[in-house]
């Protein structure tokens, strides 16, 4: 059964392999770079991971096509949008906040790899699908 604790599991890990990958490269490369890396660092970890995966848009019922383009997918629950930007801004948490109601995923994760600290850079959103879930 999924629960709030399952999906709080998987996204410590995740962040774990965030935090891994900046260890090792530090700030001031591509977001490409950082994905690639991230991405085998999640594989290592044994968690599934898609990325740059289109997800349609409905729109008042009507499938629009698969034009919205998600950064990383983490074992189907977790939406996770890399950034490797100088300051980040609202719009960058409004864009995750869309995502995650277009989608219906619970929880998503905003990292920036350029910055001194990973956890000084991550926000981290859960929806209303994340709070209906059980706690355990």
């Amino acid at each position: 059964m999924l629960t709030q604790k399952h999906i709080q599991e998987l996204s410590y890990k995740t962040i774990g392999c965030a935090i891994e990958v900046h260890k090792n490269l530090g700030p001031g490369l591509l977001e490409s770079v950082y994905e690639l890396c991230f991405i085998e660092e999640l594989t290592n970890a044994g968690l599934s991971v898609k990325s740059q995966i289109f997800v349609p848009i409905n729109y008042k019922g009507k499938d629009l096509g698969n034009i919205l383009k998600l950064d990383m997918l983490v074992n189907d629950l977790i939406i996770v949008e890399n950034k490797a930007v100088e300051q980040m801004i609202p719009l960058y948490e409004a864009q995750l906040l869309s995502y995650l109601k277009l989608t219906g995923k619970p929880k998503g994760l905003l990292i920036n790899f350029n910055c001194k600290t990973i956890t000084s850079q991550l926000i981290s959103l859960v929806t209303d699908v994340f709070e209906q879930l059980p706690e355990e």
